[in-house]
């Protein structure tokens, strides 16, 4: 195995461009390349993300629910992230502020503008 990209199912997806623009990621690439986009794949040093609309899924894939968020939360680590959070946490919705766990990782944790758990880490 060589890498892992979670595509996301969104209702937005220029909405979610934009929230994760905010948080520093880049665009990469969209299906199609202009108009109304139906995919996008973004990136932030190792971490890639790709987001598909839930209209376009048609009747393909029955079993994903067609609902915001999962049970799932995303565990993405970053350099300097004290900084980080004081860049965006009056931007986002934060549900735990930065704090130290018992295995020494600082760490918060935030919802997207469709529900999915991000949480932030560092090894201080």
């Amino acid at each position: 195995m060589e890498s892992l990209s979670p595509n996301l199912f969104v209702k937005d997806i220029n909405k979610t461009i934009s929230f994760y623009q905010g948080l520093g990621f880049d665009l990469v690439m969209t299906v199609p390349d202009e108009g109304d986009l139906i995919w996008a794949m973004m990136t932030s040093g190792n971490v890639t993300f790709m987001f598909q609309t839930m209209d376009s899924l048609g009747n393909e894939l029955p079993e994903i629910k067609r609902q915001n968020g999962g049970s799932l939360l995303f565990y993405i680590r970053i350099k300097d992230i004290r900084t980080f959070f004081d860049q965006i946490k009056d931007k986002v919705n934060v549900l735990k502020g930065l704090e130290k766990t018992f295995y020494g990782a600082t760490e918060f944790s935030i919802t997207d503008d469709n529900g999915f758990v991000l949480t932030f880490a560092e090894d201080e």
